[in-house]
């Protein structure tokens, strides 16, 4: 059963937090597992190797455990042992995850959107008149976060240089990261293509031509905060910026996730992520998967804030 792409799970029945869950069936997981990855893995000639992998240390006892979250652990490092995508897990959840779609992504998801001001936590007036606005602990659905984060980057508008902070930020929405850009950029800019392996898809992902209430534009500094930290599509917004030479990024490298991915159930607590598409820059025609982002400016991300403001003040 598929989840969203972002995907934290709960569930009104619990497993009790002392109690790991229990896993009755290994041998049925691991090849649900691998059947997911040969069907959808961006990267078919991977795909085959790590069904392979996981059936052979299946066969030779490696996962002889009696707790989901021990088989996660284990599953995971052998997913990540190919190529080091850091989207392709075997997630262990705490509380059962429902048959459902997206149910239990959903309801945790809007938690944190709640609890984060709609995932903009921060904006506050420097010296100098420089801006300072936290996009964290996600990008959210752009469907629910257009209105806290149009609000924000209007409020900015005025300001003399921007510093964006994705130090905290974990990935979201593609979407988002698009409607962030439309307002620090002047015209319609090609920003990323998707390529997915389901339907052999291009997707282009543009700026927008119209953006709800005032514009930052493309001339004034802007300078984005990144450290390890910094993951998904919070990289794709940091990538796409610095590779149009419209942001200074500063601080550390990020973790290195650019393949978007999707979430199938194979056990109550137990979610299979698998990377169904591959980020495209138009601007280097490649990404950041593996490498992160690398920083213009580099110093450890606890200092990158005054680093910055360090920079803008001359």
């Amino acid at each position: 059963m598929t989840t969203t792409t972002l995907t934290t799970s709960s569930s009104t029945a619990p497993a009790p937090a002392s109690t790991p869950a229990p896993v009755k069936d290994v041998p049925a997981v691991v090849d649900e597992t691998a059947r997911l990855l040969t069907e959808h893995y961006v990267f078919p000639e991977a795909a085959e190797q790590l069904a392979l992998l996981l059936r052979r240390r299946l066969a030779e006892g490696a996962y002889d455990v009696e707790s989901a979250e021990e088989l996660s652990g284990l599953v995971t490092a052998d997913l990540q042992s190919v190529n080091g995508d850091l989207h392709l897990r075997l997630k262990y959840h705490p509380e059962q995850v429902p048959q459902g779609q997206g149910e239990a992504a959903e309801a945790a998801m809007r938690r944190k959107f709640d609890t984060s001001l709609g995932g903009v936590p921060r904006v506050e007036l420097l010296s100098g008149g420089t801006a300072l606005l936290e996009l964290a602990p996600f990008l959210f659905p752009l469907s629910w976060s257009a209105e806290p984060l149009a609000a924000a980057l209007t409020l900015v508008a005025r300001a003399e240089a921007l510093v964006l902070d994705l130090r905290g930020n974990g990935g979201g929405d593609p979407d988002t990261v698009a409607f962030v850009c439309s307002y620090l950029l002047d015209e319609r800019t090609h920003l990323n293509t998707m390529y997915a392996r389901v339907g052999d898809r291009h997707d282009q992902s543009w700026t927008l031509p119209h953006v709800p209430g005032a514009r930052f534009g493309g001339t004034k500094p802007v300078y984005v905060l990144a450290g390890p930290h910094t993951f998904s599509a919070a990289e794709e917004l940091a990538y796409d910026l610095q590779q149009l030479g419209r942001a200074t990024v500063v601080g550390e490298s990020t973790r290195g996730g650019a393949h978007p991915r999707e979430g199938w159930t194979v056990h109550p607590n137990l979610e299979a992520t698998i990377p169904v598409a591959r980020a495209v820059n138009p601007v280097s025609g490649t990404n950041w998967e593996g490498t992160g982002v690398l920083p213009d400016i580099t110093c450890p991300a606890s200092d990158a804030l005054d680093r910055a403001v360090a920079l803008i003040d001359g």
